[in-house]
């Protein structure tokens, strides 16, 4: 079979489920996440009210009915919630950077492969077909400064690192697309 990437509607995407519950075990199933599989079905849970948020768009890699992987996208809040990882964005960034950079972007929440799928492409073209449509460019994600492979990816794609690790030594990191307006104003990281 050949494997393609198809960018669905919101709910179309909760048609494989099982199979990204299946990618989402394995792709955060090591360092530095350290996820065990109840932590994919509490992730199914959040998808089911995510495809529903402003923006939404998602895009899975199929080979035959297999995932190999998915991506989610949405349009961010103004203001950030209070909930997640956005106070520490907000205090790495501050409010100002925060409201210009991030509200009302284009957020990657979510970009996982199967282990065994790495190396084809899958995650840059899932990445793509999510943030094609930010709004002037500002497409933005998160993710842990500690995942070494996932930094080094997204920096070979052109996204570039907008935050110091956040002060509590939790390790989060913004990242702006690379059409993002403002990444190149961006502090470099320490």
């Amino acid at each position: 079979m050949t494997t393609a990437v198809h960018r669905l509607p919101g709910p179309g995407l909760l048609d494989h489920r099982e199979g990204i519950r299946a990618v989402y075990d394995a792709a955060f199933a090591g360092p530095p996440w350290h996820s065990v599989p109840a932590d994919a079905d509490v992730y199914l849970d959040r998808l089911a009210g995510d495809v529903h948020r402003s923006g939404f768009a998602c895009a899975v890699a199929l080979d035959g009915d297999q995932v190999l992987g998915f991506a989610t996208s949405w349009t961010s809040d103004t203001p950030l919630p209070g909930n997640r990882a956005y106070p520490r964005v907000t205090t790495a960034l501050g409010a100002v950077r925060t409201g210009a950079w991030l509200c009302g972007g284009l957020e990657v929440d979510e970009l996982a492969v199967l282990p065994g799928a790495h190396g084809r492409g899958l995650g840059r073209t899932l990445l793509e077909a999510v943030t094609r449509d930010a709004p002037e460019g500002r497409s933005w994600l998160l993710t842990s400064v500690h995942a070494d492979a996932t930094v080094r990816f997204y920096e070979r794609l052109g996204w570039r690192q907008a935050t110091r690790p956040a002060p509590d030594g939790y390790g989060t990191a913004v990242f702006l697309g690379p059409h993002h307006p403002a990444r190149t104003t961006a502090d470099l990281p320490l």
